[in-house]
């Protein structure tokens, strides 16, 4: 829920030095958070101006249909003067390391984000929520269960609605998928409970380095509160801070909320307690589990009730493109997984299975070493479907682990896939790269892949 609007503009100049009379404002970046931005600075009166690289920026339209009136600058950076601004907003989708930007912010203008702005307007409670895989699963279940246990709790961030336009929706609960962009430029987010699910290689051609994206990554714990910790990740675990108060998940451990058996059969419980069978979460993949555990973490340090979340979870349909059956042809199961955008995804939905399957892969592997993908591939497929930008590199990685085989569209992958399998066969879509090689994003991806699924079913 808002503050009052005078107490937000108080948080706004303490926290930044931002006020309605002496800031002036480069908004770089437009889409859908640009347009979140601008709603925001428009209510608060802050003079503003908006700059995007792209020559036709998304959202057009919609900004001067609402702000008419307002300055939108599009083409390269180099044409535009940063020098007056004393606070650049900048969008997840534009690197800080742009010359530009380095410029101005060497001359004292301040970086401000759309998340700074959000936490700095609501004192309702902040789960957040990021990881290299899982963010999406997990932020949408901690949604349904809010819900359940009679929170009204709105979702956003990365994923679906810009978290600036949650502001008046007047929940009791946000729950926030933040990215590693959005997190390297927000210093003011304070989350009642947060958590990195998992550290694995992802957007190296940006970050450079593992160690620079986990770093980015475990900004997410500054602040106080519950930080949920995966003790299954190694990396994760060394992010332990005596600043928060650590509650564990593990699918491995008997730590915090755990799996354990009883009379054999398998369970998810916390601590001594045993909360729901597992076979109950209505999710493929171990993974999945996992998902279930940390979310039922993040809820219970909030002070959502246990028994509500269970029942909740027990309905949870789970996103399209994440680990979604297509369609069963001939005894022949078709799963759509393309939102597994980087390796660990990959490999968390290879390492699900028990039977080995046939996978489609590639796409712009996004500076990632694809090697990483050898030993869960040879222990998880009987042949791999390579399509894409990289399909060349992931082959050099692969080597002669599998039989590999190339197609030039996701129509002849599919139909390639098809003369390979046997019944009772898994063919699983989980690029372990990202889709803007060949599409628009990983759903048009997901999309194409289950039409040429459907299109078989007719042949």
């Amino acid at each position: 829920m808002r503050l009052a609007d005078d107490e937000i503009l108080g948080r706004l100049e303490k926290s930044f030095g931002l006020t309605p009379e002496n800031s002036n404002i480069l908004v770089v970046g437009l889409g859908t958070t640009g347009l979140s931005i601008a709603r925001f600075l428009v209510r608060y009166h802050f003079k503003f101006k908006l700059v995007d690289s792209r020559n036709q920026p998304p959202m057009t339209a919609e900004l001067f249909k609402e702000v008419p009136d307002v300055t939108l600058m599009s083409g390269n950076f180099d044409k535009v003067d940063f020098s007056k601004a004393t606070h650049l907003i900048v969008s997840p989708g534009v690197a800080l390391t742009e010359p530009t930007i380095k410029n101005v912010c060497k001359k004292g203008a301040v970086i401000v984000s759309d998340i700074d702005l959000f936490a700095l307007s609501t004192d309702s409670p902040i789960i957040a929520i990021t990881g290299s895989n899982g963010k999406s699963t997990v932020t949408t279940m901690l949604g349904e269960m809010g819900n359940a246990a009679g929170k009204k709790t709105a979702i956003g961030g990365n994923l679906g609605t810009a978290a600036l336009d949650l502001l008046d929706g007047k929940a009791d609960l946000y729950a926030l998928e933040l990215s590693s962009f959005q997190l390297e430029r927000t210093s003011a987010l304070n989350a009642a409970a947060a958590t990195v699910l998992n550290i694995s290689a992802d957007h190296l051609d940006r970050h450079g380095t593992l160690a620079s994206y986990a770093a980015e990554k475990q900004k997410i714990f500054n602040g106080n509160g519950v930080m949920v910790l995966n003790a299954d990740d190694a990396v994760v675990v060394k992010m332990q801070t005596q600043a928060r108060k650590p509650l564990w998940f593990s699918i491995s451990e008997s730590v915090g909320f755990h799996i354990a058996e009883k009379e054999g059969r398998e369970y998810l419980a916390y601590e001594q307690d045993y909360l729901m069978p597992s076979s109950d979460v209505p999710l493929e993949g171990k993974h999945n589990l996992a998902n279930a555990l940390v979310a039922l973490a993040l809820g219970y340090a909030v002070g959502l009730e246990l028994d509500k979340m269970c029942q909740s979870l027990k309905t949870f349909k789970g996103l399209e493109h994440r680990m979604q059956k297509v369609a069963q042809i001939n005894g022949i199961n078709w799963v759509n997984d393309s939102k597994a955008t980087n390796i660990g995804a990959c490999i968390a939905a290879l390492a699900g299975y028990d039977e080995k399957v046939i996978l489609l892969a590639g796409g712009d592997a996004k500076g990632a070493d694809m090697s990483e993908l050898r030993a869960t591939i040879t222990a998880k497929t009987k042949s791999v479907i390579l399509m894409g930008k990289d399909a060349g590199l992931i082959e050099n990685a692969l080597g002669d682990c599998v039989p590999l085989y190339h197609a030039d569209s996701m129509d002849n992958a599919v139909l390639c896939a098809s003369k390979l399998v046997e019944s009772g066969d898994t063919v699983l879509l989980s690029p372990a790269c990202a889709s803007l090689d060949q599409y628009k994003n990983y759903q048009q991806r997901g999309e194409c892949f289950a039409a040429a699924v459907m299109a078989l079913d007719v042949i």
